[in-house]
């Protein structure tokens, strides 16, 4: 009899993949909710320049607290080895320092609030009632910051530790609090966008709060202790300020990729930009969906790095890359059949329509070629490969995206289209690259 492959993985294992995936699939998705419910509370007021202020000041705190998400990232990979390895005393202290790191870089934003709102705000251009909405906004949502970054942490050790249901537990509830809320002191006490960042800040806190509960709850029935020589020094956070120091500099050069995207949208006018936007829906259930794998990986091949088994390494791979071409195929198969339904429930104005479902096309192919980036990415976290996930992504947004936009401009938003798609192969061929050097070089750590 011939021996079956030994990379194949097992009921087992592919139980572990779903457990720790669908959970995260569910938390991501209440994500978005949050932002429509935003837009509707405050579309039915009588002067659109409340959801305007909002739509403006909201890119400066998505792409500023974004630009930090290293901070659940870095976490995430380096706790699930202590997993592998047993190390309780390490898990507790990894918790100490990231949630130290993320409090200094809080109070770095507290102190530079004043700039960094004038700037966004300067950059934005937009009319003087809608500046003066954004600052009301701004001046309060900023305070959020602390309980942003520090529930980034949280979320990270969560997933970690091999535990996506508190994240989904967590996530459900602060956005079904701060929908509460907003609506409180939006309809109820006759607040406009002041009213809207007052309610996201007490729900970020009270995550906080919650997380911070639940962590307790977990350590109690976690072996070891915190190790306080190694929050005292400067010269012990050198592995995690490492690390997150390659996947600060990854994580800005998407945010740029974003944010050219959307400028160079808005060039070719209204229509195309609002067609863009909705286009960029498809994305982000893309994302929510795909990420759930992706979750699941970084924590599974973390623990399986520190237990040292390589087999079971490429038996999760395997699972992985599985489950999500799987996903794939169903998110290109819906977006086939329902994606122009799904367009007309978006938006009703029939130009928009039109040059979306124009554009559609390049989201349909989007979830083949993209979903090797999420299951790769999901490697790198968990095994600490933060420098290759930094070089690929440098790679294919300045010698790929940048250039493919370039050549591709007389063809308007289909370039541009293009350009975006190409970034998504890119990360995968770059990755994929990067994965089978590993392999052949034995660099894993096993």
């Amino acid at each position: 009899m011939k021996t079956p492959y030994p990379y194949w993985p097992d009921k087992v294992l592919n139980i572990q993949v779903w457990q720790l995936a669908w959970p995260m699939m569910l938390s991501n998705m209440t994500v978005p909710l949050l932002g429509l419910a935003d837009t509707a509370i405050l579309g039915h007021l009588p002067d659109p320049r409340y959801l305007a202020a909002i739509a403006v000041a909201g890119v400066l705190f998505s792409t500023l607290f974004w630009a930090f998400g290293f901070l659940r990232m870095g976490t995430t990979g380096l706790v699930a080895q202590a997993v592998g390895r047993d190390d309780g005393s390490s898990n507790r202290t990894l918790l100490a320092q990231s949630l130290t790191l993320a409090l200094a870089i809080a109070g770095a934003i507290l102190l530079l609030q004043s700039p960094l709102i004038q700037l966004a705000l300067t950059l934005a251009a937009a009319s003087p009632d809608v500046t003066d909405e954004a600052w009301a906004y701004a001046n309060i949502r900023i305070w959020g910051a602390p309980a942003v970054l520090c529930n980034y942490v949280l979320l990270g050790w969560f997933v970690g530790n091999q535990n996506t249901r508190i994240p989904l537990l967590l996530l459900t509830l602060t956005n079904l609090i701060n929908i509460l809320l907003n609506l409180l002191f939006v309809l109820g006490f006759s607040m406009r966008a002041e009213g809207v960042a007052l309610g996201t800040i007490i729900a970020e806190y009270f995550s906080l709060l919650l997380g911070l509960f639940f962590c307790r709850r977990h350590l109690r029935l976690m072996p070891g202790h915190f190790i306080l020589a190694k929050l005292r020094h400067l010269a012990e956070y050198t592995q995690l300020l490492k690390i997150n120091r390659y996947l600060f500099i990854r994580t800005l050069s998407l945010l740029l990729c974003f944010a050219f995207f959307t400028a160079q949208g808005s060039r070719q006018g209204a229509d195309v930009l609002a067609a863009n936007a909705v286009l960029l829906t498809f994305l982000m259930l893309i994302s929510n969906a795909l990420d759930g794998f992706a979750h699941a990986t970084e924590a599974l091949s973390g623990r399986i790095l520190g237990e040292r088994n390589k087999v079971r390494f490429f038996q999760l791979v395997t699972a992985t890359a599985l489950w999500s071409l799987v996903s794939a195929l169903l998110l290109t198969l819906t977006f086939s059949i329902f994606g122009t339904p799904i367009i007309h429930l978006l938006t009703n104005i029939t130009s928009v329509r039109e040059l979306a479902s124009l554009y559609l096309p390049w989201l349909i192919i989007l979830p083949l070629v993209g979903v090797w980036g999420f299951l790769l990415d999901g490697i790198f976290i968990g095994t600490s490969q933060a420098k290759a996930m930094q070089n690929t992504m440098l790679v294919s947004v300045f010698f790929v995206f940048f250039p493919v936009w370039w050549l591709t401009q007389s063809y308007g938003n289909h370039g541009l289209w293009s350009a975006f798609v190409s970034l998504f192969i890119a990360r995968a061929l770059t990755g994929l690259w990067v994965y089978r050097q590993l392999c052949r070089n034995n660099r894993w750590g096993f």
